[in-house]
């Protein structure tokens, strides 16, 4: 925060170049009376290094008499507070009234410091300073819930670290198999309707896992009942042989070798 200039020696210039030792000074006009002698004598006003008519001593933007009161000098006229702060005071950036005492000079404006706060949720900033958007200064928590890009996963603001894959941004953490939420071992994933998954939910999504042990299959099967199977995983139910010639018969949804159905079930 900057205390206004004393605009009394040059408004022309930035107020950046301002001192902050304060609002400028009033001056007060010194009227003088002069000694009793023989014959009228005048009032006389002394200010700006000059003798005035009070009546001639006004302010030079209303014309209102100064009298003994306040005034301040701008390219030496006085002028009373009123028209001195409307015409030569910067402006707030928010209000657009004149600022008068202390201001902020922020993002090429001047603010009033009660009005230099978030846009978003009106506190004034601390220790973190602001952030800028489109000319508006917002604080840290209302910039990044606002403007930062957001996790896949969990849709919070991505602050530090992130991991970019299928088309979007995530939070380390958040990039897991979307079934069992456990981590990828080695980085490696598989990606079903734009979802990460583990390599056994993505097979069960796919409807490739063995009926028989609830592993990937990946390379030859046996699709039968409406399932697959690693080839030697397809056995009798009752003898456990491997049904490799592809000959069985069914039972309750259960693959029987021809012996042992006509055994069990005759």
């Amino acid at each position: 925060m900057e205390d206004l200039d004393a605009l009394l020696s040059d408004l022309e210039t930035t107020t950046s170049h301002m001192p902050r030792s304060g609002a400028p000074k009033e001056r007060p006009a010194e009227p003088l009376t002069p000694p009793p002698s023989y014959g009228h004598q005048p009032q006389v006003v002394t200010a700006l290094g000059r003798a005035w008519h009070p009546e001639h001593f006004v302010c030079g933007g209303c014309s209102t008499a100064l009298g003994g009161s306040s005034f301040f000098e701008k390219d030496g006229a006085p002028f009373c507070p009123e028209c001195y702060f409307e015409r030569f005071s910067p402006r707030c950036g928010f209000c657009n009234q004149p600022i008068r005492h202390k201001m902020v000079t922020a993002l090429g404006t001047h603010w009033h410091p009660e009005h230099f706060c978030c846009v978003s949720c009106g506190e004034p900033f601390g220790d973190e300073g602001f952030h800028e958007r489109e000319g508006r200064p917002y604080c840290r928590r209302d910039f990044l819930q606002l403007f930062a890009p957001r996790c896949q996963g969990c849709q919070g603001p991505i602050l530090d670290n992130y991991i970019s894959a299928l088309s979007a941004l995530w939070h380390p953490d958040c990039f897991v198999c979307r079934e069992c939420f456990a981590p990828f071992s080695g980085g490696s994933f598989f990606e079903h309707e734009g979802r990460p998954l583990c390599e056994n939910h993505f097979h069960a999504r796919r409807g490739s896992l063995c009926a028989t042990c609830g592993l990937p299959v990946t390379g030859r099967c046996v699709s039968a009942l409406g399932r697959r199977f690693h080839p030697d995983h397809f056995t009798c139910t009752f003898c456990l042989r491997p049904l490799t010639k592809g000959s069985f018969q069914e039972r309750a949804g259960k693959p029987y070798c021809q012996p042992c159905f006509l055994k069990l079930f005759g």
